[in-house]
């Protein structure tokens, strides 16, 4: 683990995706953690982060000075976070910065680095006269093998010679050139089997769709995934109650017209998406779902294009939504399928996940209660990046709850992935424009991550330009637009075996919606909270 970041930058510019994993794990933490403090919503931060590292991996070959891979990987957090601020999270495809590029051909540099970089300039100029022309024309003149030697079938044995060839001569001298992970990754065929929109409800009645439940199912298997993906990406996908397998899929409906005229059939994303890639002479030919790196998913969707095979990457959810549109096949890596997937046997695979699904918060309208916890964690909220990472693997790294007066947070693998908090809700009202002080007891046990208590505040101030939530209004009005600002006061648990006492003092703004109590475990350890008070200052 010497190797630099500049080094690994190198490796994964020039195929070594296995590089790009290292990367991941190197940064992953400073990453969460500088999203958590930008972040309006907590549960925003493992999104953020996510779309951050699939930004970095398409636009590497923009980063001009590889060895400053961790703080251009922030300046792309800070874009994301300021965008998710004031950007509605309807999309049915994320806008990647990225061409088409070429897929690896059987883990070989690609014609390009044979150009820029001199030991393979040396390998290919080494090769026999008839294997080096083949290699010639077809890499560097992009001729098909037909038009290479005296037949198709010649070239293509002159063409599989030479890339033998350098392989063995590339590993005998810069194995480092070679891609670490170059073996082909064995995948499983899935059918998008189920989507369906989770809410989650507000101190103020509103309600929003920030999750979509995405079901793929290997029915030879008789086993499924659940994917929870956020709702700005698979929105597309939820238009999918059901779908059947596509042998015994019905023929898309048609729009009744009236008597005499022609039936007129709806125009959908898919007939929009169709027509785009004929324009282009392109199809897509299907997508594959696997990991970039630990706890970061993304899709590689394939594209059979005029000038031969490309690879778009991409978030899984908006590639999910343009294999739905285009019923373009779909596959998971074996590796991931045997991690996540659970046997079914019946007909109710959305049941089998949806039952997983957090419980919808009951927000108390005009002040805190449960303080005590008297009533267990009734009132109290419980989330974080754990509970929302899209795989439901790591939902039960922590465990929650609450007896004799206190809450606990507690670790239940040696390395979480993540955070979980509970937090309570409730509307600012009478404590508008006042100074508040919150104020509790807490015990901290091998905590070796990060712990805190937060008093915060929310305002929803309207702003049409810059939307992030849309109110709904009563009939005959307009919805309101409006942008999203959360302001926290905390205080970082320092780990102490004995009761300790925490306080925070903070300005409640005159024009806050709502306010809550958050309290939070980010890694290894336990954490407890008892005699919480809020007072409001005379």
């Amino acid at each position: 683990m010497g190797i630099c970041d500049g080094e690994l930058v190198r490796r994964v510019r020039a195929g070594d995706a296995g590089a790009f994993s290292l990367l991941v794990e190197r940064h992953f933490g400073p990453a969460r953690a500088l999203a958590a403090r930008l972040c309006a919503h907590r549960d925003d931060v493992d999104d953020i982060v996510q779309e951050a590292f699939l930004q970095a991996f398409t636009g590497l070959g923009r980063l001009r000075d590889p060895d400053r891979f961790g703080a251009w990987l922030a300046g792309i957090i800070r874009n994301i976070s300021r965008a998710a601020a004031r950007q509605a999270p309807l999309l049915l495809l994320a806008d990647w910065p990225e061409d088409l590029h070429p897929a690896s051909a059987q883990g070989l540099p690609s014609a390009e680095d044979l150009d820029r970089t001199e030991v393979l300039r040396d390998a290919v100029a080494g090769l026999p006269g008839g294997q080096r022309r083949a290699v010639e024309l077809y890499y560097f003149a992009d001729l098909p093998a037909g038009q290479i030697g005296g037949s198709s079938g010649a070239a293509k044995a002159s063409l599989h010679k030479a890339r033998r060839r350098l392989r063995e001569h590339i590993t005998a001298r810069r194995p480092d050139l070679i891609p670490a992970v170059s073996r082909r990754v064995t995948m499983t065929t899935v059918r998008i089997a189920h989507a369906e929109a989770h809410f989650d409800p507000g101190p103020d009645g509103t309600t929003a769709a920030r999750r979509i439940l995405v079901v793929l199912a290997d029915d030879p298997g008789h086993r499924a995934i659940g994917l929870w993906l956020p709702a700005r990406q698979a929105m597309g996908l939820w238009q999918i109650p059901g779908r059947p397998p596509r042998d015994s899929e019905p023929s898309r409906p048609e729009r009744h017209a009236p008597p005499g005229d022609l039936p007129v059939r709806e125009f959908t994303v898919a007939d929009l998406a169709s027509r785009l890639l004929g324009a282009a002479g392109a199809a897509v030919t299907g997508v594959d779902i696997d990991e970039l790196g630990p706890g970061v998913l993304a899709a590689q969707i394939g594209v059979a294009a005029p000038a031969g095979p490309r690879q778009v990457t991409a978030p899984p959810g908006s590639a999910l939504a343009l294999a739905a549109a285009l019923e373009a096949p779909v596959r998971v890596a074996d590796a991931l399928m045997d991690r996540l997937a659970i046997p079914v046997t019946g007909a109710d695979l959305a049941g089998l996940f949806a039952s997983r699904a957090p419980a919808s918060p009951s927000w108390p309208r005009y002040g805190p209660r449960n303080l005590a916890f008297a009533d267990g964690l009734d009132s109290w909220v419980i989330g974080g990046s754990s509970r929302a990472e899209a795989t439901g693997a790591h939902w039960d790294d922590y465990t929650v709850a609450a007896a004799d007066g206190t809450a606990t947070l507690s670790a239940a693998v040696p390395q979480p992935y993540g955070d979980v908090f509970t937090h309570q809700m409730w509307i600012a009202g009478e404590y508008r424009g006042a100074t508040v002080t919150l104020a509790a007891e807490i015990t901290a046990l091998d905590v070796a991550g990060h712990a805190e208590l937060s008093l915060f505040t929310i305002t929803h101030a309207e702003d049409r330009s810059q939307a992030r939530v849309v109110l709904p209004a009563p009939p005959g009005r307009q919805p309101v637009a409006v942008r999203r600002d959360r302001r926290d006061s905390s205080q970082t648990i320092t780990g102490s075996s004995d009761w300790t006492r925490y306080q925070i003092t903070a300005q409640v703004p005159a024009d806050a919606d709502t306010m809550g109590i958050e309290f939070t475990l980010a890694g290894p350890g336990t954490v407890r909270l008892r005699h919480v008070e809020l007072t409001r200052a005379s």
